[in-house]
């Protein structure tokens, strides 16, 4: 089974409105074109589809979302509106992948650049993980770790460390993605004696600067995608990026 994570489009309802280095509409369908061609069998938005937070924006998400050739997900961003994409498409919280399970976890907090699950979510996740040993993938938009950014790891998921703890007791989950850094990001965590593969992807909008003790974009980096091969147990992942 092939998997492909997007993230942070940073749409306008304006389709010729730019960001900080370039056109995120242009960007998104550039993108997605080239995810089309990898021919995935499930795609995964991590948040952060729009910028100005308008209807019209998602609307257009979904209009190009909707040429894919799969089934498509997504979560809401720290600026995303989640009423106005549910109104535009379902916000679900669990996939059945059939060998493997996709749980899609809510970071947002209203009105905060920062992420949070809070204690009712991280039981229901236990609780989820209680009842089924299959494989699983959780996808987020907040870093649950620290990416070496100091201004984004301040702004990442705030109640991490019990993320961390309530995975300890269930070792079926392989692979925890995230969004918002807009950078690419690949680490074993180690919980409990077993390894877990996170990662991060680039974003469809402006790249964010590695390692940088401040806000910087990275205009020399380009945007892109994850791709996730699912064997079995095994998995194999990579970053594509795209010229636009």
């Amino acid at each position: 089974m092939r998997l492909v994570q997007i993230t942070d489009a940073h749409l306008h309802a304006d389709k010729k409105a730019r960001s900080r280095a370039g056109v995120p509409w242009r960007q998104f369908q550039q993108v997605l074109e080239c995810v089309i061609a990898e021919r995935p069998d499930i795609v995964v938005f991590t948040g952060d589809v729009s910028q100005d937070e308008t209807a019209a924006s998602y609307a257009l998400a979904c209009q190009a979302l909707a040429t894919l050739p799969c089934p498509w997900f997504w979560i809401p961003g720290n600026h995303d509106q989640p009423e106005l994409m549910l109104a535009e498409h379902p916000l679900l919280e669990e996939v059945d992948l059939e060998q493997w399970r996709l749980l899609l976890l809510n970071t947002r907090v209203e009105g905060r650049a920062y992420g949070r699950l809070g204690s009712e979510q991280l039981s229901t996740l236990a609780a989820q993980l209680e009842d089924d040993n299959r494989p699983t993938l959780i996808a987020m938009h907040h870093p649950p770790v620290a990416v070496g950014a100091a201004w984004m790891d301040a702004i990442g998921l705030q109640d991490r460390d019990a993320f961390w703890q309530v995975l300890s007791a269930y070792p079926q989950v392989k692979i925890v993605l995230f969004g918002h850094a807009h950078q690419a990001y690949a680490q074993k965590h180690c919980v409990a004696g077993a390894e877990i593969g996170v990662y991060g992807c680039p974003a469809l909008a402006d790249q964010f600067m590695p390692n940088s003790e401040s806000f910087a974009v990275d205009e020399a980096s380009r945007p892109g995608y994850r791709v996730i091969d699912l064997h079995g147990t095994e998995w194999q992942t990579w970053i594509e990026r795209v010229a636009v």
